[in-house]
């Protein structure tokens, strides 16, 4: 048994990955803050300005986690539900959002029916879908006509020094640092190798396009470092 904790592998088997996340799910907000020195709910303000949430829509957040991401748009008036695999990472929500909704699901077979959604979004969780095009189509399957999608990921610097210099710290500063903060250090060595696997902004626009969503713009944060691809779900969409 590993003595730092579960780790999931690129291959990013459902079991694996909800291990992981249980596992980690008691400091993963705070581990997840220093990590990104602080940029995380700088980002997360950019997110809830995409999604333009309105009093008493209906909004999905996947990968949710512990609920920070969608506390946002609760506390704005939505009727928001915080979903996620793990269902470690929503017991510590539970605990500390009691008024809020958590739903364990998956992002393949989401227990939702069609058209539920006046708005879905995910952050920093497609990466750990097992089939990220499978996620997208059944985000628009339990959206309204008319819906809106908003997808925050980790992406690829747009300048290639940066880009050079962000990769060097994920393989090599960031195991460390989630060395001296987190529990389960070896969990954000997988983080770190799901980033730079992951496709880069054009690639994901056109898998988001692929699977029936339209209108698809992306928007780039701090360099690039993490970008914001947004689309709505047409009338006449599956």
């Amino acid at each position: 048994m590993n003595p730092t904790g579960p780790r999931a592998g690129l291959d990013k088997n459902p079991d694996d990955v909800a291990g992981m996340f249980d596992h980690v799910a008691e400091r993963y907000d705070i581990t997840n803050d220093v990590l990104s020195m602080g940029r995380t709910k700088v980002w997360r303000r950019r997110l809830v300005e995409a999604l333009d949430v309105q009093p008493g829509e209906h909004v999905l957040d996947l990968a949710a986690g512990t609920g920070s991401s969608t506390e946002p748009f609760h506390d704005a008036g939505a009727h928001a539900v915080a979903c996620d695999f793990s269902e470690g990472m929503l017991a510590v929500g539970r605990r500390r959002r009691p008024d809020m909704t958590f739903v364990q699901g998956d992002a393949m077979s989401l227990p939702f029916e069609d058209g539920r959604f006046d708005a879905v979004t995910i952050s920093f969780g497609l990466r750990n879908i097992a089939d990220p095009a499978v996620g997208l189509a059944e985000m628009l399957r339990v959206t309204k006509p008319g819906g809106r999608l908003a997808v925050m990921e980790f992406s690829d610097p747009t300048n290639t020094v940066f880009r050079t210099i962000y990769q060097e710290y994920l393989m090599r500063a960031l195991p460390p640092a989630a060395r001296a903060v987190s529990s389960s250090p070896d969990a954000y060595v997988y983080l770190a190798e799901s980033i730079r696997a992951w496709p880069g902004q054009d690639l994901l626009g056109r898998m988001i396009e692929g699977v029936g969503w339209s209108g698809v713009r992306y928007r780039n944060l701090t360099g690039g470092i993490v970008a914001i691809h947004r689309a709505v779900k047409t009338p006449d969409a599956g």
